[in-house]
């Protein structure tokens, strides 16, 4: 049984998450606040945490940017009642996997739910793999630990960094539209703003050095991104 971690304040949100999702199956554990809730995270193991920005104690970026430091790579899903460009790019910049604004449908949630953890599972277990190292540049993509290293050093991904960049890696020299990076690696259609991958290949960029004269990734103007190896 997937174990779901919500860290929400508002009873009624709680409530109303917490029924669906064990009707679905899920194990669900609620915190109320940012303290408690990413101390939750960091002492248990859940397959995907839903985050609430607006929280008592500690926001929720506070919360997302503390446990990547933390090197807990579980699928983030946050969650707000504000619905800006702004919010959304904080969000995924602390380590977010994914973002939705409230009042949210609960299918839609309950959809991304399931391709978050479908895909951080598949990347922990998959034994399909045609190549198990990947070396670019300076770097060493091994697949089998699922880490990054540059000169024998780690450099962290948090789990959709990873599968985003190992996905271009399998498609190098390709041109990658976002809608199709929103399908393979997200696990769900375009509707979801292609701001999303925007946000993670900047994120990427800035851990290979490359924010300000791309090497790697290439944005094709109107048309996606390409990796060179």
């Amino acid at each position: 049984m997937n174990k779901i971690l919500i860290i929400e304040d508002e009873p009624g949100v709680q409530m109303t998450l917490e029924d669906r999702l064990k009707a679905e199956g899920y194990e669900v554990t609620i915190r109320g606040d940012g303290i408690s809730g990413e101390q939750t995270a960091r002492a248990e193991k859940f397959d995907a945490i839903l985050l609430d920005i607006m929280l008592p104690g500690r926001d929720g970026y506070a919360v997302c940017e503390n446990i990547r430091k933390a090197g807990i790579s579980t699928p983030v899903l946050m969650l707000t009642a504000r619905n800006t460009n702004l919010d959304t790019v904080l969000g995924l910049r602390q380590g977010a996997d994914d973002y939705m604004a409230k009042p949210f449908d609960m299918s839609v949630l309950l959809a991304r739910v399931g391709a978050l953890i479908r895909r951080s599972q598949l990347n922990g277990t998959s034994s399909n793999r045609d190549t198990s190292v990947i070396t670019f540049g300076n770097f060493t993509l091994d697949r089998e630990k699922g880490e990054l290293f540059s000169n024998e050093k780690e450099i962290p991904l948090n789990g959709q960094e990873y599968r985003l960049l190992e996905y271009m890696l399998l498609h190098h020299s390709k041109i990658i539209q976002r809608d199709k990076m929103l399908d393979e690696v997200w696990g769900y259609d375009s509707e979801t703003s292609s701001r999303t991958v925007d946000v993670h290949i900047a994120k990427i960029r800035q851990k290979l050095s490359e924010s300000d004269i791309p090497k790697h990734i290439l944005t094709i103007r109107g048309r996606g991104y390409k990796f060179i190896k």
